[in-house]
């Protein structure tokens, strides 16, 4: 079993990867494989809305959208961490968001996955909802710990001296384990994922 987690923040050493960090090293001790990856400093085009991935089943953008969906379809689950910017994730992360599941089609779907916010003061909360309706409208479970996901600080070197935000942290990795674990559990047992019917999609205006 393997878990992905994307890093948002375009610092790579910051207090968003120590989190996503205390994440993966939990999720190692509970056997399973966890990989990190950073969005980085690289600007993100965010969607075109141009629709031609519906017939290539892929972004026309070939950056490192492209790669992670490829990790992603082989993987087992999702972690997103993203730095709180004015009450609200990242600019990067979001266009990396939008264009992986507008170009994913329901790839991932049954896939468990969970948001992780950092932030100084405020606006964490508010973060995570934004990045769990990519997981909810894609049919991935939401993954909860013993608090909202997040963690704080300003500076690199904060994020680890939030004691409450890193029990969290390892806390969401044993529950993402464990979840991982049923599933596989479940399936083994002849317990495979719906199909679900996807034929009516309505507009508003008509």
């Amino acid at each position: 079993m393997k878990v992905l987690l994307l890093n948002g923040s375009p610092n790579a050493r910051g207090n968003t990867r120590a989190a996503l960090e205390a994440c993966a090293a939990e999720l190692i001790s509970c056997g399973v494989e966890a990989e990190i990856t950073d969005v980085g400093t690289q600007p993100v085009s965010g969607c075109r809305g141009c629709g031609a991935c519906e017939k290539l089943g892929r972004c026309v953008i070939d950056d490192g959208v492209n790669a992670f969906a490829e990790k992603l379809r082989a993987a087992d689950g999702l972690i997103v961490g993203t730095p709180v910017h004015y009450a609200s994730p990242g600019g990067a992360v979001i266009s990396f968001l939008d264009r992986l599941f507008y170009s994913g089609q329901g790839r991932y779907a049954h896939k468990p996955a969970a948001a992780v916010a950092v932030a100084r003061r405020a606006g964490s909360v508010a973060s995570i909802d934004v990045i769990n309706k990519y997981f909810t409208i894609a049919q991935m479970p939401v993954v909860s710990s013993t608090y909202w996901n997040d963690v704080f600080g300003l500076v690199p070197g904060d994020a680890e001296r939030d004691a409450e935000g890193m029990q969290t942290m390892r806390n969401l990795a044993r529950n993402m384990a464990w979840l991982l674990k049923c599933i596989a559990l479940g399936r083994a047992n002849g317990v495979v994922p719906p199909v679900n019917d996807r034929s009516a999609a309505t507009n508003f205006i008509r």
